[in-house]
């Protein structure tokens, strides 16, 4: 019987991983990195793979694979991309996933991190772009604007994102309204950069172009 998204999305013990992981990212400043980001993540991942024909199942294991993303922050943040994989190892095959479908996850997973990630794979392809484009007011838990870091302001300056497949152009778009009061264009690209080329490189994999709007400015 194959494992489904429905049985580790419900999983008490991968609920208990990332809730466990999103408690050290408070405690440590972080965004949001709870069920909203990998619920999130999930249905962006999967929802593309649906769109370009990869088969259901292959989609099924993209929102597997997204959902369990964030669980190496239980351990550290430090190189969570390599415990989480290494969680997700453990888990999945104690659930009684086949070892080709758990090597399908775990590389996405082990792919993800800004600093190491690589779209190896159409899961893993799909899980950047997803995890790369989550940025939103709702991620910021700082309540205090005048301690605001520039994670913080960027997040909070973003009052519309949205994600959006063009078959027809062959593009995916992530589209930003910022409110420059509170952060300036540049201090997006300052943090973000790194992770708009990862989402070129994504895009690319999957047969796409990778583009970024900016109130109404088409930036990449």
């Amino acid at each position: 019987m194959s494992v489904t998204f429905d049985q580790v999305r419900n999983a008490p013990e991968i609920r208990t991983y990332i809730t466990q992981a999103d408690a050290s990212l408070i405690a440590l400043g972080f965004t949001e990195h709870s069920f909203a980001h990998v619920g999130r993540c999930a249905k962006i991942a999967g929802d593309l793979l649906a769109d370009l024909g990869h088969d259901p199942r292959s989609v099924e294991l993209c929102r597997i694979a997204a959902f369990m993303h964030d669980i190496g922050n239980v351990v550290n943040r430090h190189a969570h991309a390599i415990s989480g994989a290494t969680m997700a190892f453990r888990i999945l095959d104690h659930m009684g996933m086949p070892p080709e479908e758990v090597a399908a996850v775990i590389t996405a997973i082990g792919h993800h991190d800004d600093s190491t990630a690589f779209p190896v794979n159409a899961l893993a392809a799909a899980l950047i772009l997803a995890d790369k484009t989550d940025v939103r007011r709702s991620r910021v838990r700082n309540k205090d604007a005048s301690t605001f870091d520039i994670h913080d302001r960027v997040n909070y300056a973003v009052e519309q994102s949205n994600t959006a497949l063009n078959l027809e152009e062959k593009t995916f778009t992530l589209t930003l309204t910022i409110n420059t009061e509170v952060c300036a264009v540049m201090d997006y690209f300052e943090i973000f950069l790194q992770r708009m080329v990862l989402c070129r490189k994504a895009a690319a994999h999957l047969g796409l172009t990778f583009k970024l709007v900016i109130n109404g400015l088409t930036l990449i």
